[in-house]
């Protein structure tokens, strides 16, 4: 739980010198401040984001934000924002107002005449900042603008046109891939100056290109997602795919895993045993045209068992208005747009009984981690860098720093505990929930998965405990239900999103018992994760408290091998927890999530060497719009 990283150098005087500046500019009249404004820019276009040019420029934003939104910039966000302008990650914890932060930055940049990408997690938050801070950009004379999924081309040109664009970043990475096969359309470079010679000019692009970036929960995208496929797609005609997908699913539920297949649940891959792939070839047999093909029939029969098998609904995928729309593993957010490729969505939705997606052709492909190379300035913010700090330096060529806390952190932290499985773990819960709230305090209670949370909600209700539960089918309600999470008595349920990017602020009086407490029953790969959940409690130097319950029964203990059944034998506690030393569970722990995240590691740099040399689709799963 240690903040890890590389600290910022002494910026005393520096700042010393920004807060003069902001006296300075505060002090002055409305035109004697357009005056010096108007100089500012001019220089600041001239000389670059350096020196003492960026520090008048810095004073100068904190005092409009002072004037304008009533809040002073804290120390710990300027010197975010000088680490942002720096082309630097800033770890900045939960609380310590990284929106601000960003928008410093943004704002100095843009004033030099770079154009900007704001990038957040959500078109909840795109919309919600630039509609916040619209004011404080437009009093220092800059442009907002706001991509949203539902925004058309026109609106789009509109808004990247503005010296600031808030968006997602799948927006932007799919505008950036429309224009590129845009260009593509058009021929070569001779070819496009004729046609515009000729009076026949094709639609403007709707970028002007990738010149700044600042990524919100930079960890997230430059690291939980950077594989992801990014597909421009385009819908074909097959009449035959969906025939073929059917007669799949017929073949496949007359197979039985364990005898005919071995599923690997983790990887969502099949492998065939003798008696597998003779049973194949006998139903088979007959059906005549590709399914004469041994290699065809084992991957789409193969595809189904997955879809059949692996792929669970709530786990997996969400089924809303009779649509399959896949959940983020990492975030538990419901993904719009995110498809399966290889036939396995198309089998889904017939398992599911909705309507089929169309086929899709690829006009464009790229990945987060190619996309964000392209950006002439990259940085990001967020609460938990520390771990992936080494990868992102040899990917990105980033720096990651450590933006210190504004107060001293009073979180507590209880020793974590272990149970047999993930039932014995949940039936536990309630009476932990209800020595809290005895005791005057909210309690935010994170989980891995939708069903996990619906099973959880299910056990709180038998016993009585009125709460809310915030996971993937209840997104447009996010940002509601985590604000009101620190209320005392207020009980929360939430996936792994657990409301990223909204403050939790604590009620009355709650602060006096102890604050807000999170109980992290989640079996997080990455200790990442971990701290996400638990960065929500104890904010901005409140008091709070959170702990760790695990159970054996989860991949990642699975992992460990015979290890776990040692683990097992110890006998039970109160409420079904094992007795096992917290020491011992947090040495395993750290090995076992230390293993994934180089494996992780080592998957995603393996992966971008080959979009490098190949250009082949990188995982099962593709984004595509």
């Amino acid at each position: 739980w240690l903040r890890a990283g590389v600290a910022l150098p002494d910026a005393g005087p520096r700042l010393a010198a920004i807060r003069a500046q902001q006296a300075r500019w505060a002090a002055l009249s409305a035109l004697e401040f357009r005056a010096h404004l108007r100089r500012l820019r001019g220089r600041l276009a001239r000389d670059g984001l350096g020196g003492a040019h960026r520090v008048r420029a810095l004073g100068c934003v904190a005092a409009v934000a002072q004037r304008v939104l009533g809040r002073n910039p804290y120390d710990s966000q300027l010197r975010c924002a000088e680490a942002l302008l720096d082309g630097q990650l800033a770890e900045m914890a939960t609380g310590e107002g990284k929106t601000l932060a960003a928008a410093l930055a943004a704002a100095v940049a843009a004033l030099a005449g770079v154009p900007v990408h704001v990038m957040t997690a959500n078109d909840y938050l795109a919309a919600r900042d630039a509609a916040q801070l619209g004011h404080l950009y437009a009093a220092l004379g800059l442009r907002t603008g706001v991509v949203l999924g539902v925004t058309s081309p026109d609106e789009r040109r509109a808004a990247y046109a503005c010296d600031l664009t808030y968006a997602t970043a799948r927006e932007i990475a799919f505008d950036h891939l429309r224009d590129r096969a845009h260009l593509t359309a058009q021929g070569t470079a001779l070819q496009r100056c004729a046609a515009r010679l000729a009076g026949d000019a094709p639609p403007p692009l709707l970028l002007r290109g990738l010149c700044m970036a600042i990524v919100d929960e930079a960890d997230s995208l430059l690291v939980d997602e950077a594989t992801m496929p990014l597909v421009l797609a385009e819908t074909q005609d097959d009449p035959g795919h969906r025939a073929a997908c059917f007669q799949a699913l017929v073949l496949a539920r007359r197979l039985v895993p364990g005898e005919h297949v071995h599923l690997d649940a983790e990887r969502l891959s099949i492998g065939w045993t003798d008696a597998g792939t003779e049973r194949l070839e006998a139903m088979a047999d007959g059906l005549g045209g590709a399914w004469l093909n041994r290699r065809h029939r084992q991957d789409l029969v193969g595809a189904a068992l997955v879809a059949l098998h692996g792929l669970v609904r709530d786990r997996h995928y969400l089924v809303r208005e009779a649509r399959v729309e896949l959940l983020d593993a990492v975030t538990g957010r419901a993904a719009p747009g995110r498809v399966w490729a290889r036939g396995l969505q198309t089998l889904v939705e017939l398992k599911e009984g909705c309507p089929v997606t169309p086929p899709t052709r690829t006009s464009a492909q790229t990945s987060y981690q190619r996309f964000f190379l392209r950006y002439l300035r990259l940085s990001g913010i967020s609460g938990t860098l520390a771990e992936c700090r080494p990868e992102l330096q040899a990917v990105y060529g980033l720096r990651t720093v450590a933006v210190p806390l504004r107060c001293p952190s009073q979180r507590v932290l209880h020793a974590p505990t272990v149970f047999a499985t993930a039932q014995a773990r949940a039936e536990a819960v309630p009476a932990r929930v209800q020595a809290l709230l005895a005791a005057g305090r909210p309690v935010l209670v994170g989980v891995d998965s939708v069903a996990e949370a619906q099973r959880l909600s299910e056990l709180l209700q038998a016993a009585g405990i009125e709460h809310q539960v915030l996971d993937a089918q209840h997104d447009a309600d996010e940002a509601a239900i985590v604000a009101m999470a620190g209320q005392a008595g207020a009980v929360t349920v939430a996936t792994r999103m657990a409301g990223r990017g909204t403050d939790i602020e604590l009620g009355a009086g709650v602060a006096a018992r102890g604050g807000l407490h999170v109980l992290c029953c989640q079996d997080n790969p990455s200790a990442r994760l971990d701290r996400q959940l638990i960065g929500r409690a104890a904010r901005q130097g409140d008091p709070g408290s959170a702990e760790v319950w695990h159970a054996l029964d989860a991949s990642i203990w699975q992992s460990a091998g015979a290890s776990v059944g040692l683990l097992r034998r110890r006998q039970p506690e109160e409420h079904g927890a094992l007795r096992v030393p917290a020491a011992l569970v947090r040495m395993w722990t750290r090995r076992l999530q230390g293993r994934h995240e180089n494996q992780g590691m080592r998957q995603r740099r393996r992966l971008l060497e080959q979009e490098r040399t190949w250009q082949t689709p990188l995982d099962s799963t593709q984004l595509h719009a």
